[in-house]
């Protein structure tokens, strides 16, 4: 347990009389920071008019009763509750909008790293809340974060509704931060304090917030129950939220009074259950600190892949295991139909030999001699290759240093095994590296992997979209990131939908006319109000009969980590409604000299051609 990393905990406090002794009684209860409101009620001030507008003196506490570093790593400041910039009278309207102007400029003298502030109910209630923050945080003067603390059900009733002329209108506190974070244009600055109501909320409507950049929860004691130890505890439902957001990362404000002897027990708790819930598999222990990390995929056609990409992908646990039953059943089919004699096996695309290994000891264990062809066309793995076949492998295996299309070998293959699967499937070219190869293959000979095929699936991510926008290219056009795909291990989204298959290949390829292209048109239904970022995108193959591999949810090879999902973007967040449909085409589109995708929507709304003629995304050949 003690690798495992620590919760990251605040405490709340409602009023601060003196800030040290609030520090001091947070940091002896194990807790990280605290959250406190900027300035004191009692030293409000009016700007238009009223009875404090002359009022003397300062009207906060000064910098000087902390250190730079406390200010910013202990301190996250609450804005005055009673700031409404959104009020229908203009004097309130224009006090509070002074008032807001003035603590965000005092947050900033501060170098605070969070500020926090609660949006109002309904979705037109925050509008010019959003402009004025848009307005601050687009200044690169200001550096801070803003947690917009938003109620994981709406306080009022379980379902706020409304009627508007005769149509009775469902509106949850999701749509109050959609509303917000469209205004401020999806600024990467704002951040979710979403607080954890004693109600809990369909799962389907949580896992919503997952695509939504959830910097914190808000944990009222007064959800806590207490065990038969006399200890704090939460109910299995709220349990069950706490362990969706860990992966997330999420820190976690306590608020509210205590009713135990003393407050650090609420810590003991959160932090005994945040270790429980950390997950750390084989795929979990690879990917830390690649988690939602845009990649552009590997061309390993076109680039000669380094010796640590190798390294990598040979630790996989799963892929070579599965290659080697594939091969062993392979070959047993071949024992059972064919005369004693070695069988020809040629691993095109050998890279640094796992996939030779795995045959040799496929083939020693269904006690049969065979005769191994190893083809690599990068001149530095076959240095590798070489060595192997004169180390260890001796006669068994001729290392070909040749592109697997270029070459003429002497003798047909029984068995031809290759791994030259991307994240989607056919995205490094496996189509057209294998259509080259097949002649090579005995009419009854058999390819692994017979067959892949790749799926989509519709995604709600604001920290991807983000991400995408971020990527800057002096000689590409801005839009020309939302037109490529990237390699990403997911974890901050939502799936609106489950993943439906695009485009299959198989080999040998029957079909009397080689063509690689591929169009396909698939349709989502959407179950809730979310936003289109893109879509997520994997892969399943088929080995040798039953023996597969897949990164496709519901049929993932468990911990398994070769391979991670494939994202393509939307240039513009598409705004959803429950119940409509999303209707995504798909084009694979082939020249000779490259391959490229292309994909639009019809509906909801239709949107332009992504990556048309590949202008900014191609796979070369």
């Amino acid at each position: 347990m003690t690798s495992q990393r620590s919760v990251s905990c605040g405490l709340d406090f409602s009023c601060a009389a003196n800030l040290n002794e609030c520090l001091v009684y947070a940091h002896d209860s194990k807790y990280d920071f605290i959250c406190v409101p900027l300035v004191h009620p009692l030293f409000k001030r009016e700007f238009i008019s009223g009875a404090a507008t002359n009022r003397l003196g300062p009207f906060t506490r000064p910098d000087l009763i902390l250190s730079s570093s406390d200010w910013n790593n202990l301190i996250i400041a609450k804005f005055s509750p009673f700031i409404n910039v959104d009020s229908t009278n203009p004097i309130i309207r224009r006090n509070s909008e002074e008032t807001l102007n003035q603590e965000l400029s005092l947050a900033s003298h501060f170098g605070l790293s969070g500020v926090t502030l609660q949006l109002k109910h309904g979705i037109n209630k925050n509008v010019n809340l959003a402009r004025i923050i848009s307005d601050k945080i687009s200044n690169n003067n200001s550096n801070f974060q803003v947690w917009v603390q938003v109620p994981m059900e709406n306080p009022i009733r379980q379902t706020y509704s409304y009627r508007t002329e005769d149509c009775l209108v469902d509106e949850n506190p999701w749509e109050w931060w959609n509303a917000f974070r469209t205004i401020c244009d999806y600024n990467k600055r704002l951040g979710i304090a979403l607080i954890v109501s004693h109600d809990v909320p369909e799962m389907e409507e949580i896992d919503k917030w997952l695509g939504e950049p959830v910097r914190c929860l808000i944990l009222p004691t007064t959800i806590f129950l207490t065990n038969k130890k006399g200890y704090p505890v939460l109910s299995k439902a709220h349990q069950a939220i706490v362990k969706k957001f860990v992966a997330l990362e999420v820190q976690f404000i306590l608020t509210g009074a205590t009713r135990y002897q003393s407050i650090s027990y609420y810590h003991n708790y959160l932090d005994y259950l945040w270790k429980g819930c950390q997950n750390d598999g084989t795929i979990e222990k690879f990917a830390r600190g690649y988690e939602d990390y845009l990649q552009c995929p590997l061309q390993p056609l076109m680039d000669n892949l380094e010796s640590q990409t190798y390294e990598i992908f040979e630790k996989d646990p799963v892929k070579y295991r599965e290659y080697q039953s594939a091969t062993y059943e392979a070959i047993k089919a071949f024992i059972s139909k064919k005369e004693k004699r070695k069988i020809i096996i040629m691993v095109v695309g050998a890279g640094r030999g796992p996939l030779v290994t795995a045959s040799i000891n496929a083939a020693e264990m269904a006690n049969q001699e065979v005769k191994i062809y190893a083809v690599e066309k990068n001149p530095n793995a076959v240095i590798t290759l070489q060595a192997l076949q004169r180390d260890i492998w001796k006669d068994k295996v001729t290392v070909v240093s040749c592109d697997m299309r270029d070459w003429n070998p002497p003798e047909k293959a029984d068995i031809i095994v290759s791994e030259l699967l991307g994240s989607f499937g056919d995205n490094e070219l496996s189509p057209e590296c294998l259509d080259n190869v097949m002649k090579f293959l005995q009419d009854d000979g058999i390819n692994i992997p017979q067959s892949y095929t790749s799926y989509i699936a519709p995604i709600h991510s604001s920290k991807l979209y983000n991400e995408v926008r971020q990527l800057r290219d002096k000689d590409k056009h801005p839009l020309a990131h939302f037109e490529t795909p990237y390699v990403v291990h997911f974890q901050n989204k939502y799936d609106i939908a489950n993943p439906k298959p695009l485009f299959t290949f198989k080999h040998p390829n029957t079909d009397s006319v080689t063509d690689n292209s591929r169009y396909e048109t698939k349709t989502f239904q959407v179950e809730q109000n979310c936003v289109l970022h893109g879509f997520s995108g994997y892969f399943t193959a088929i080995l040798f009969e039953n023996i597969t591999l897949s990164i496709e949810p519901s049929t993932y090879s468990t911990d398994m980590f070769s391979w991670f999902p494939i994202f393509f973007p939307i240039k513009e967040p598409i705004q959803l409604k429950a119940g409509d449909e999303i209707v995504v085409h798909f084009w694979r589109r082939c020249d000779s000299k490259k391959v490229w995708y292309e994909w639009c929507l019809s509906k909801p709304i239709p949107i332009s051609i992504h990556n048309s003629t590949g202008r900014s995304s191609t796979i070369g050949l």
